[in-house]
């Protein structure tokens, strides 16, 4: 019996020390994070297609964390600075990533503004950077005879569209873009000093 409730005993302290160090002290690290400057909350058609990258296993292949100089040289792949958590303020679940088969996508709203080329790019991705791995999500347009009204048909280059066809995006490909286009997280990470310019 004695062991039994040592054994009990030393269970329950070490699930306490896991609970403190894992859920209890970064609570109250992180309780008064604000969001950082220019970090906006979702729209509908973002968070649609926010659901759409989490869906498509996007996440498995691109990280959202750009780091520090000391850890890697995303700064001078011109991924941004490094992440903060006042980024991740309205992103529940974060979707920080694991690995990165494909550069980070943190500031790729930035980097890549234009809707045509996310749409081609989604499209057939080696039509725009030569030897990419990515697959390409055909299944996420619709290709017809002839554009309808209200279709936006993509331009892609020469070689890439079915002869004779349009390829229109879906509305799952059109909110996806919108996600990709809200990331967007170069503001300022610390509060000016003393009234003047944001720290970086």
């Amino acid at each position: 019996m004695n062991n039994e409730s040592a054994l009990l005993a030393g269970g329950m302290t070490m699930l306490a020390l896991a609970t403190s160090a894992l859920v209890v002290i970064p609570y109250l690290q992180l309780k008064d994070i604000k969001p950082t400057e220019g970090v906006k909350p979702y729209t509908a058609a973002q968070l649609r297609g926010r659901e759409v990258y989490i869906a498509n296993g996007c996440i498995y292949c691109h990280s959202q964390q750009p780091r520090d100089s000391s850890f890697a040289p995303d700064a001078k792949r011109g991924w941004g600075r490094a992440s903060v958590a006042g980024d991740y303020y309205y992103d529940h679940p974060h979707l920080l990533g694991t690995m990165r088969t494909g550069p980070d996508l943190m500031n790729i709203g930035v980097r890549q503004p234009s809707a045509d080329w996310h749409l081609g790019h989604l499209y057939q991705p080696r039509a725009y950077v030569s030897g990419s791995i990515m697959p390409s999500y055909p299944f996420m347009f619709d290709v017809k005879d002839a554009a309808e009204p209200g279709d936006k048909p993509l331009t892609l280059p020469p070689g890439y569209a079915p002869p004779g066809k349009v390829v229109v995006p879906t509305a799952a490909a059109l909110d996806l873009v919108a996600y990709l286009q809200s990331l967007n997280r170069t503001g300022a990470v610390l509060p000016a000093p003393d009234g003047g310019a944001p720290a970086k």
